[in-house]
């Protein structure tokens, strides 16, 4: 399925320099070994995060041994003694990095601060975590399976970068309370219904503003503050400006164009259109053409 040694080389070619508007990484060295053994003791000045897809093993943290095996993530932290130890081999993948804190928001170098002083190490049965899919989206694939595209590789890498906080870092719970959406968006929104279903005779207000997901009265405020007229009253209007427009450039009757604009039957079509246009259908229909 991966293609390893692809995968290894494009990583390191083109996935180095990560940057995001919230922050900026330096990767040291991607690491796509389907057979990685056992190493020695050692320590690093930057972050390693390890993957492990498939075999076990033993990583040990600061004197504390925790079990690997397929669907691990694991956090190497700056300056901690670790080693891994293979039974026999481990398929894995790793990324060694670090956060350039001057080009970096705040909040990013409080996340990772807390990533480096977190007591969670190794994380189980992970694969199902965005980092983990993340991380598997940008290995080269043999076979009908594609490859993620060259250009978008290292916006997807430095998403997986900004992903490994929340695999180790506990989340704080904070409320989160959804912003209102603006009056004008609403507005928006009711509009482009309103346009598009038209030809609704029951084009109640009700029904408008159970699409929005506002209450009837909301969306009548809505229309009375920012339209300067009632819901009615801007229905009708775009119902006779769309048949103005259909009497004037298509051949459809008066009465299909009464159907068309949801007015239900050519006589209240007629009073409704004579009542803002100063004029019957017909005589419009007639007046534009001679112009035309």
């Amino acid at each position: 399925m991966f293609l390893w040694n692809e995968s290894d080389t494009w990583l390191n070619q083109y996935a180095l320099r990560l940057k995001s508007p919230e922050a900026v990484f330096t990767v040291h060295y991607w690491g796509v070994n389907e057979q990685l053994t056992s190493n020695f003791l050692h320590k690093h000045s930057f972050f390693e995060i390890c993957y492990v897809l498939d075999g076990r093993g033993t990583y040990t943290d600061d004197g504390t041994s925790y079990e690997l095996r397929a669907g691990t993530l694991f956090c190497s932290r700056p300056g901690i003694n670790h080693i891994i130890q293979c039974h026999p081999e481990l398929a894995i993948f790793y990324v060694a990095f670090e956060l350039d804190e001057s080009s970096s928001s705040d909040a990013m170098r409080a996340a990772f601060q807390a990533m480096a002083e977190s007591s969670t190490i190794v994380v189980y049965d992970g694969d199902d975590l965005a980092a983990a899919q993340l991380w598997r989206s940008i290995m080269r694939r043999s076979g009908d399976s594609p490859s993620l595209p060259e250009a978008v590789l290292p916006q997807v890498a430095c998403s997986l970068l900004l992903a490994l906080p929340g695999v180790f870092v506990k989340p704080l719970h904070v409320e989160w309370t959804a912003p209102r959406r603006s009056s004008s968006a609403l507005l928006k929104q009711a509009k482009l219904f309103i346009t598009d279903n038209l030809s609704d005779d029951e084009l109640s207000l009700e029904k408008v503003a159970a699409q929005i997901n506002l209450s009837p009265r909301h969306l009548s405020r809505l229309f009375s503050s920012n339209v300067n007229e009632s819901y009615t009253n801007y229905v009708r209007k775009q119902r006779v400006r769309r048949a103005a427009e259909l009497l004037r450039y298509s051949e459809q009757s008066i009465k299909e164009i009464a159907e068309i604009t949801g007015f239900g039957s050519v006589h209240y079509f007629s009073r409704t259109f004579r009542s803002l246009m100063n004029v019957t259908p017909a005589r419009f229909r007639d007046d534009s053409q001679a112009h035309d």
